[in-house]
């Protein structure tokens, strides 16, 4: 059931005209700040606003006819993906959120015409909700990462990235349940085997680094934080992705609150962008000197979802407490 260099390419050829090609530029502030070529991917212009659409309508595109609607967990991105995604095909979406996700990311599930069921205080306590719906109505469940064609449709951002810098030495990627770290590895090391492939994520609640080092998935105690989109367990019967990351992955780097506002700080006032704390954990890792590049390096910028309040008080200065909120 792991992606085969096959899937990807099918992916990329199933989501021609469903989704945006998003563009790759060199920062001059990054590649001068640590003397190498440093490449920004800007997955954050992608149509739902995030890389998530890109899993989730492979996934969609591959449901037979019949089914009563599609459901999922969510930490907010995925739902608005498949939100979007299920409206294009005719379909009815419940996405299923804790109490966590930020409130714009659930109007935003609204606005495309699906239901926000906002159910405990975990992703694993949405995610029950998602498998009633399965069970009792016949509903899809569309996982938010492991699964087979999520991780190929996400797998088609590395297939970009290889293609736009192919001499990347190498790649910084956002982690959570570790889909997209999975799909992206996989599918820029058919290309080149010796990229050095760096999961980050925050220190607050960081599920598959906690499993990583216990050996086997575990459960962490979801907490608030600014880059909510990596949220989340990664289930504790996880199929694909722990054991793709683990093979993949070669480094991870867990980073504080005040290092994930100075990324998204540096995003706005140095790279004229707006990125959601999940999305540029890559850039805060190069500018808090967590990670030194020995050749030219790629960073995704996942997602631009961020509520406007949070960024105003970000960009003044202040790192928010949100467990405080």
């Amino acid at each position: 059931m792991i992606p085969a260099p096959a899937d990807f390419r099918a992916a990329a050829a199933r989501l021609d005209g469903h989704i945006r090609a998003t563009p790759c530029t060199g920062s001059a502030a990054l590649s001068d700040l640590t003397g190498v070529p440093v490449w920004l991917k800007h997955e954050h212009l992608q149509i739902t606003g995030a890389f998530k659409l890109r899993g989730a309508t492979n996934a969609v595109l591959q449901l037979p006819d019949g089914v009563a609607g599609v459901t999922t967990a969510s930490t907010g991105n995925h739902g608005r993906a498949l939100a979007h995604a299920a409206r294009a095909r005719g379909l009815r979406a419940v996405i299923c959120m804790s109490r966590l996700v930020p409130e714009n990311k659930r109007a935003a599930v609204t606005a495309l015409g699906a239901e926000a069921r906002i159910i405990g205080d975990s992703q694993d306590d949405a995610l029950h909700e998602a498998e009633r719906l399965v069970a009792d109505e016949g509903f899809a469940l569309i996982p938010p990462f492991d699964d087979a064609h999520v991780i190929a449709g996400q797998g088609t951002l590395g297939l970009e990235m290889a293609r736009a810098v192919p001499d990347a030495a190498a790649v910084l990627v956002p982690l959570s349940g570790g889909g997209l770290l999975a799909g992206v590895a996989a599918a820029m090391k058919i290309q080149n085997p010796a990229l050095h492939v760096v999961g980050v994520s925050m220190a607050r609640g960081a599920a598959m680094a906690a499993s990583l080092d216990a050996g086997h998935p575990v459960a962490v105690r979801e907490r608030a934080t600014l880059a909510d989109s990596l949220g989340g367990g990664i289930g504790l019967d996880n199929r694909l992705t722990f054991s793709m990351v683990r093979g993949l992955m070669d480094d991870v780097i867990l980073l504080n609150e005040d290092e994930i506002a100075a990324g998204i700080r540096h995003l706005y006032t140095r790279e004229a962008q707006i990125v959601e704390g999940g999305g540029a954990v890559g850039v805060a890792a190069l500018i808090a000197g967590r990670y030194a590049p020995r050749g030219p390096v790629v960073l995704p910028l996942t997602g631009g979802n961020i509520d406007p309040t949070l960024l105003t008080r970000i960009l003044a200065g202040e790192t928010p407490n949100l467990e405080d909120a």
